[in-house]
């Protein structure tokens, strides 16, 4: 692990080097990827010096000790020291290995949120409708932008479906956990018994695809455009400005309505299809690559219930962390750092533990 740690922080060197470099200075791009490399090796680099700084004074302190002419007052103040020292010492290494585990390369993107009703009817778009409430109101707190798609309504005003980009500062990494079956217990507005009912909602959180991640061939695309259409009877029919694109290839089938202009329709679209393909694409390398893989949150698996809403008692169960939220308002109204956040220590330790049990022994930091 030493030597690992090593061999970061001499290319943290040298892409620094690099960067001052005037042959460099003249490719924006290239400045572009070194000063984004150099930023995620930062944080080890950082923590690598603190580690070695800590590993010094424990030399030191060991060496004092073992001086026999040491003062007895100094001596215990020493053990007392190299105590504390090696508590930190453990603490920045399970800070390194963290730092240390594989990244996931879509951490830093954007992401395209799709929100889909699911059994329940009429009620399963309602809560389709709260979910989307609560993703845009938790970008807003995180201070990122959101912009809606495409969306299509269900006849009470819930949502049937709907398509959403977020972008900001790793937006994949805090959402990716999200993809899943969302489970809902509540008595229904358009239930007169008061009977309580169990509706779903799927969500889908794609890292959204950049152009260069994957090039649409034109040939591929079949490109209409029709007349759009709204909720409460809307006139918005007279002008073809909604778009619908369809890959050939795959049969994928892409429409969008939400913006006045058909170009911009036709680019928000593209980036939907463009972003389903590649999260595709990625899904069976995956297969290819493990079927372990597989098993990973985010990797494209829908179908497991991941969540459930429980109205009645104002509870939020998280079945991947076995774990009860009484907050379910708050959590609704997108306050959703608390539940976030366990989920992202929960799969960084089974990432972890994981790692430990496959680490040889010369991968154990020693001094």
């Amino acid at each position: 692990m030493l030597q690992e740690l090593k061999v970061l922080e001499d290319k943290y060197k040298q892409i620094t080097a690099l960067l001052s470099d005037p042959n460099i200075s003249s490719s924006p791009q290239k400045i572009k990827e070194l000063a984004r490399e150099r930023s995620e090796l930062e944080p080890v680099v950082r923590k690598y010096d603190e580690y070695k700084k800590v590993v010094q004074e424990i030399r030191e302190t060991q060496s004092m000790l073992s001086d026999g002419q040491s003062d007895p007052d100094l001596k215990r103040l020493a053990e007392a020291e190299l105590d504390q020292l090696k508590e930190k010492k453990d603490r920045l290494e399970q800070e390194l290995k963290k730092l240390l585990l594989p990244k996931d390369p879509n951490d830093e993107k954007n992401v395209i949120l799709e929100i889909r009703a699911g059994a329940g009817g009429d009620e399963a778009s309602l809560f389709a409708q709260d979910l989307l409430r609560m993703y845009t109101r938790y970008a807003e707190h995180r201070g990122w932008k959101w912009e809606l798609m495409d969306v299509s309504y269900s006849p009470i005003g819930g949502i049937k479906e709907a398509i959403v980009n977020i972008q900001g500062k790793r937006v994949y990494s805090f959402l990716k956990y999200e993809s899943g079956v969302h489970r809902v217990q509540r008595v229904p507005k358009t239930e007169a018994s008061g009977r309580i009912h169990t509706s779903t909602a799927t969500v889908a959180v794609l890292p959204e695809a950049e152009e260069i991640d994957l090039k649409l061939d034109p040939k591929d695309l079949k490109i209409e455009a029709f007349g759009a259409s709204g909720p409460g009877g809307q006139n918005v029919n007279r002008n073809y400005t909604a778009i619908r694109v369809t890959h050939k290839p795959s049969g994928l089938v892409v429409s969008c309505q939400d913006e006045k202009s058909q170009h911009r329709n036709k680019e928000k679209a593209l980036k939907i299809l463009r972003t389903r393909l590649l999260d595709i694409a990625r899904q069976e390398q995956t297969s290819r690559i493990s079927q372990d893989r597989r098993k990973q949150v985010g990797t494209g698996e829908r179908s497991e219930k991941i969540r459930t809403y429980n109205f009645p008692q104002s509870r939020i169960t998280d079945h991947r962390l076995d774990e009860n939220f009484h907050n379910l308002e708050s959590i609704m109204d997108g306050e959703l750092d608390e539940l976030v956040d366990k989920l992202i220590i929960h799969f960084q330790t089974r990432a972890l533990e994981e790692n430990r049990t496959g680490l040889s022994p010369d991968r154990q930091i020693e001094i």
